[in-house]
């Protein structure tokens, strides 16, 4: 059986034409006939060509890889007993999930506090983040989690101020870092600046630490949607000019007459700005780092993407050598505002096999005695119970999950509500739970006593959506835990999952479910 889909996405906005016969190796058609007006890739690439190789319609869609990798979290399952309790007193009346406690504190002083253990680990410069900024920020603030503000923000941005190739003012970053901070809450949370090619030369952290007040900084090497860097599509012929002075590659030329003339004439309506490929060096991490403390930051982060296993040791090594605080890993198939669809599915290593690799590496390092970094572990976690798997598999050293998608949906969900309510047209769909924010969202009476009326009425519906969605997580993850009889993060280990095949048991060397507490089974009915 094939893991992949050839030829037709949604993605792409494509499809066969014999839609029941398709030749499973390539996708096409059985019978590919003369006179088809191409609906398939192959057939929409002959007319639009390159433009075919990303998710469609840019600027208003997230996606992530649909392709059925051998092994995911759904073959774990979560175990649980019967006799005591991890955190708190063994005592029914006190050992209730709503008595876990998710929060954490991490960061080489433990000055860094969330009240969840989960991030959004960089959303950047596509529309889908910046329309949405708004219910992402203040929405992660109130709960006091984390928020990455990705690469090229500031590249993007056509009112930011750059004199002699440094960024001296902006605009958009200065409205993302603020959002949050405006609406954060007793020092928890925080928002997190992450930096490129681009965004190093530009000098982006260096003025976020200095003019913004950001105190965490993030280098990054990838992710796990794709292995090259950050792309947008730019429609205004003025501002891919612009990206072009400020030296991004934007293809096709934007100064070339030819490329405008066309342009003009409607042959083309997108230019693609793309990010350049990091070259990592020991040298090269070194000096960053030690220019970033010299600048002011505090806390320091890797991100890294789905790559080769050497790649994944080369950065907790490096994570481990210069103290980097955070690392954050991204498995193969993470959602992107803009990736080449079939790289998405096709490249890396997906996240359990990474993950699991992982926690080998770690594990070494800390054996050695050497420091290893709160670890986060992103790609394509959405819920509670996926959210307990990776902070079980990667025990101890997983400290969070990260997550993008699926807060920007919530965020969107949350933000298209309040459109409606505005207008006076909630759909059916809605409208039996009620008209109005107070009836719809039911963190809205929680929400109105915490921050009094004028307050409340003045949150975008999209940071509640987002709030309400964590909220969810919190209570779902805090029962799965209260069953596990794990009263506290710290407690979680890999013992609280098993593997359900012999396949997935030995990737992630978690025990096979039938091996599960054999000697202790027979201890018990032997006695």
């Amino acid at each position: 059986m094939s893991l992949s889909r050839v030829n037709v996405s949604a993605a792409t906005l494509t499809k066969n034409r014999t839609e029941d016969s398709v030749v499973p190796a390539s996708g096409m058609c059985v019978t590919c006939v003369d006179g088809c007006i191409g609906m398939c890739e192959i057939g929409k690439s002959a007319y639009r060509g390159h433009e075919v190789i990303y998710p469609q319609p840019f600027g208003v869609i997230t996606t992530a890889s649909e392709k059925k990798y051998p092994v995911d979290y759904s073959h774990l399952n979560i175990m649980g007993g019967v006799i005591g309790a991890e955190g708190i007193e063994a005592d029914s009346d006190k050992a209730v999930f709503s008595n876990v406690d998710l929060g954490l504190t991490f960061g080489h002083d433990n000055g860094l506090k969330f009240r969840y253990p989960w991030i959004i680990p960089g959303i950047g410069s596509t529309d889908i983040a910046k329309n949405n900024w708004e219910g992402l920020a203040i929405g992660t603030a109130l709960a006091g989690t984390g928020l990455t503000i990705g690469e090229n923000v500031v590249g993007m941005d056509p009112e930011a101020v750059i004199k002699d190739g440094r960024v001296v003012d902006t605009v958009d970053l200065k409205r993302r870092v603020r959002l949050f901070k405006d609406h954060q809450k007793d020092g928890y949370g925080a928002i997190i600046v992450q930096a490129n090619i681009e965004d190093t030369r530009l000098g982006v952290q260096e003025y976020a630490i200095d003019s913004l007040g950001v105190e965490w900084v993030e280098l990054k090497w990838g992710q796990g949607a794709k292995n090259i860097g950050g792309e947008v599509k730019v429609r205004s012929l003025k501002k891919a000019q612009m990206l072009y002075e400020r030296g991004y590659v934007v293809l096709p030329n934007p100064t070339d007459p030819n490329v405008i003339k066309a342009f003009e004439q409607g042959s083309f309506k997108e230019f693609e700005r793309h990010s350049r490929v990091g070259m990592v060096s020991e040298e090269s991490f070194a000096i960053r780092v030690e220019e970033l403390r010299a600048a002011g930051a505090k806390y320091i982060s890797l991100k890294t993407g789905a790559y080769r296993p050497a790649a994944l040791a080369l950065a907790l090594k490096f994570a481990s050598k210069y103290n980097i605080d955070v690392l954050t890993i991204d498995g193969a198939g993470g959602g992107t505002g803009m990736s080449p669809w079939r790289m998405m599915n096709e490249w890396g290593i997906p996240p359990v096999e990474l993950h699991s690799l992982t926690y080998n590496y770690a594990k070494k390092l800390a054996d050695m005695g050497r420091h290893v970094p709160a670890i986060v572990f992103a790609g394509g976690f959405t819920f509670e119970d996926q959210i307990f798997k990776g902070l079980a598999m990667g025990a101890p050293f997983v400290k969070m999950i990260g997550m993008a998608r699926s807060p920007i949906a919530a965020a969107m969900v949350g933000k298209t509500l309040g459109r409606t309510i505005e207008q006076h047209q909630v759909p059916v769909y809605v409208e039996r739970f009620g008209t109005t924010r107070d009836e719809i969202f039911v963190t809205a009476a929680e929400l109105r006593n915490e921050l009094g009326d004028k307050e409340f009425e003045n949150l975008p519906t999209g940071a509640i959506g987002l709030y309400t969605y964590y909220e969810r997580l919190g209570q779902g993850l805090r029962q799965l835990m209260a069953g596990s009889r794990k009263f506290a993060l710290e407690h979680m280990t890999r013992d609280d999952l098993s593997a359900l095949t012999p396949q997935v048991a030995d990737i992630t060397g978690l025990p096979y479910l039938m091996d599960l507490d054999k000697e202790q089974s027979e201890k018990i009915l032997s006695e």
